[in-house]
């Protein structure tokens, strides 16, 4: 009778997991920029709320997962050791441990 009813209770537990919504997985559509100092940066949201974005640099394959960050204006992303900065139709991306610019004024060519 007890293994019947830590049975039926397993089961309610793994039916109430599989109502959790699942996360919203990025789009495949990369946004394609290039700074002034010719540097192409790859980015995309990598979820609805638009909390984190996708990052690559210079058409290399490893990607940076920023997340939201306070900002004065627009929208800063970092992880730490990138950030992206946006501000309308551009934006700004630089190493965060050193304060080195990767490029400024970064948009669609």
């Amino acid at each position: 009778m007890k293994a019947l009813l830590a049975l039926m209770a397993l089961a309610t537990l793994a039916g109430c997991s599989l109502l959790q919504p699942a996360p919203a997985a990025p789009t495949d559509t990369w946004t394609r920029w290039v700074c002034d100092t010719q540097t192409e940066v790859s980015w995309r949201f990598a979820d609805a709320s638009q909390d984190s974005v996708d990052v690559r640099l210079g058409g290399n394959d490893q990607v940076y997962r920023l997340k939201s960050e306070p900002g004065a204006s627009g929208a800063l992303y970092s992880d730490g050791v990138l950030a992206l900065h946006l501000r309308g139709e551009e934006g700004l991306v630089y190493w965060v441990a050193t304060n080195d610019l990767i490029g400024r004024g970064c948009k669609a060519p």
